[in-house]
């Protein structure tokens, strides 16, 4: 099948931005060894495929990942008003990079999150980030405090849209209560199905928000060689095996599509430095499986029949 497509559009919420429905989840920047220039190349090429939207976090690339991007906005400035900048602060690892932080922890304070995104739009080298969320839930999470820095920053221009990642319904609904939030980035894959069950993506739907989706392909683990598989993979690999024959694409193509398929209109993070993966995952947006091909692979991840 053709991979000649190109990303749709959406707004991932009522009043909230309009992002690319695949998303280019830059976490593993540094460990892809490309030069600036060569950055600047994927870059293009992602945006040639209709890939606007960058999915960044402070702490990625321990610490790293967003200055590298940063370079490559350097060097081709027209780059910035071509994509949609997506951070998260919220989370402080030990790290050379770091000295000040004496153990891994979170912090949600008003400070932290101000100095956060201000740091990476220093990093990135960009003006304004349109999405900011928080990382990670946090125990002493003041959605008091976290709504004023909100809204510190966007009165500041500094930050559009905010959201967050990784939050029960309740925790999202407590700072909801206090503050505009547009999404919830969390995990969904065949091989991690909890947000189907749990009320995540059934509040999605309720609010008309898009979820954004994590380890969509569950970090290659059902790309495995099939004797590096657990029994649960093996099931699931020999039935996107057997639909993408039918379909004519690649199996990681036959799971994106399976997420993108839910009807709280996910976008999907890659995690690849390969333009061909993020191809596969444009051409998954064209997509539609049957119900029996979707549920063939819900059956097969839960091992088990629909009740």
């Amino acid at each position: 099948m053709s991979i000649s497509t190109s990303s749709p559009r959406l707004h991932i919420a009522p009043n909230g931005p309009e992002f690319s429905r695949i998303v280019l989840g830059l976490w593993r920047l540094g460990s892809w060894q490309m030069s600036a220039q060569q950055r600047v190349t994927f870059l293009e090429q992602a945006l040639a495929l209709g890939v606007t939207t960058i999915d960044q976090a402070d702490i990625y690339g321990d610490y790293q990942s967003e200055s590298l991007l940063g370079e490559a906005i350097a060097l081709a400035p027209h780059l910035r008003d071509q994509f949609q900048f997506v951070s998260k602060c919220g989370i402080k690892l030990v790290s050379n990079n770091r000295p000040a932080h004496g153990m891994q922890h979170y912090d949600t304070s008003a400070a932290h999150i101000i100095a956060s995104a201000e740091q990476s739009l220093r990093a990135m080298q960009i003006e304004q980030l349109d999405l900011l969320l928080i990382h990670r839930p946090d125990p002493l999470m003041d959605a008091d405090e976290i709504a004023g820095a909100f809204r510190q920053l966007q009165e500041s221009g500094k930050v559009r849209h905010f959201g967050v990642s990784n939050f029960t319904n309740s925790q999202f609904e407590l700072l909801a209560a206090r503050v505009p939030l547009v999404t919830n980035q969390v995990e969904l894959s065949l091989l991690h199905m909890q947000a189907l069950h749990d009320g995540t993506l059934d509040l999605c739907q309720r609010l008309r928000m898009a979820p954004m989706i994590w380890s969509a392909l569950g970090g290659g683990s059902l790309f495995r060689p099939l004797s590096e598989q657990d029994e649960r993979s093996q099931r699931i690999s020999a039935v996107l095996t057997h639909i993408a024959a039918e379909l004519d694409v690649s199996t990681a193509t036959v799971a994106l599509a399976w997420i993108l398929q839910h009807p709280s209109r996910p976008l999907v993070l890659t995690g690849s430095g390969r333009i061909a993966a993020i191809q596969e995952a444009v051409l998954a947006t064209t997509i539609r499986l049957s119900r029996e091909q979707w549920f063939a692979l819900w059956c097969a991840s839960a091992g088990k029949n629909v009740d």
